[in-house]
């Protein structure tokens, strides 16, 4: 196994693991030295959510990476004799959000709204493009939010508020959401990339449970041992102060239903989630907790 770096940094890779750094991700890239003798090839890196984007021309620099730089990889990988690539892309790409009782599936036209969900729709195209051209096998996974060990950004706010006990507006919110813990990230990609049936298709991924973001909350602070404080705020005050605060987009990831149908993967390769959204959760929190006192 061999692990392709932006960087020097390799101090979370497990011991034995092979790495090489490639340097930034973008149409410029080159992958020489990380393909060499490597028959199958998974496609992590993407630049991702930024929370305060500081670009002028943000769908630009999200299509350098997350499309140039899929498509570059994707280029090289079937030059140097790769057999398969599985491309991690997003289910924002279907959409933002969905109505309740109604989720996403692979045969749902695709939606993609904002420049990181645009760039993973013009990423898998192209892939399929140079399946076709090439004959790279190409397996699309598209994840919702995924949470475990490690975990950063809105999660892990989230994380940091239920320990310290913070009181949250969203005992009212009524939604429900698809995530999808690391492990069962992890144990999909093993399968697609083994599966023979895997090639040439499109899977879209979850934990095979939904949650509301009070029970999300709830099942967080029953990990931690700590009381659950949400508050009974009105959806609709939320979304006015929300406004006011130009803080919408991070609003509606909370109080918006996003779910997926993942039955496809499971009835094509037979898999099924090693791990329970509760067990992801208990074993993020630990994490966390371990964390939280060093």
């Amino acid at each position: 196994m061999r692990a392709a770096l932006r960087n020097q940094s390799a101090e979370m890779l497990p011991t034995g693991v092979q790495w090489c750094t490639v340097g930034e991700i973008n149409e410029s890239t080159d992958w020489k030295a990380a393909l060499g003798q490597v028959s199958s090839v998974v496609h992590l890196a993407a630049r991702v959510h930024q929370m305060r984007e500081s670009s002028s021309d943000a769908l630009r620099q999200y299509r350098r990476v997350n499309a140039a730089g899929t498509i570059t990889l994707a280029a090289a990988a079937a030059a140097a004799g790769v057999r398969r690539l599985v491309f991690a892309s997003s289910v924002k790409v279907n959409g933002e959000q969905t109505a309740l009782g109604h989720s996403f599936s692979e045969s749902d036209a695709p939606r993609p709204t904002d420049p990181y969900a645009i760039s993973k729709w013009e990423a898998e195209q192209e892939l399929w493009q140079i399946a076709k051209d090439t004959g790279l096998e190409v397996v699309v996974l598209r994840a919702p939010l995924v949470y475990g060990p490690e975990v950063r950004a809105n999660f892990l706010r989230l994380l940091q508020l239920v320990r310290l006990g913070v009181p949250l507006p969203f005992g009212s919110v009524k939604n429900a959401r698809s995530v999808l813990f690391l492990g069962n990230f992890a144990d999909a990609i093993s399968w697609c990339l083994k599966a023979p049936k895997a090639a040439g298709e499109t899977f879209l991924l979850s934990d095979g449970e939904d949650i509301s973001t009070p029970e999300l909350l709830r099942a967080i602070a029953v990990s931690m041992g700590r009381p659950a404080r949400l508050l009974p705020v009105p959806t609709g005050l939320l979304r006015f102060l929300s406004g006011l605060l130009e803080m919408c987009a991070e609003l509606s990831r909370l109080t918006d239903s996003l779910t997926l149908d993942s039955s496809k993967i499971q009835e094509v390769l037979g898999w099924h989630p090693p791990y329970t959204l509760h067990e992801g959760l208990r074993l993020t929190t630990r994490w966390y907790a371990q964390q939280a006192t060093l």
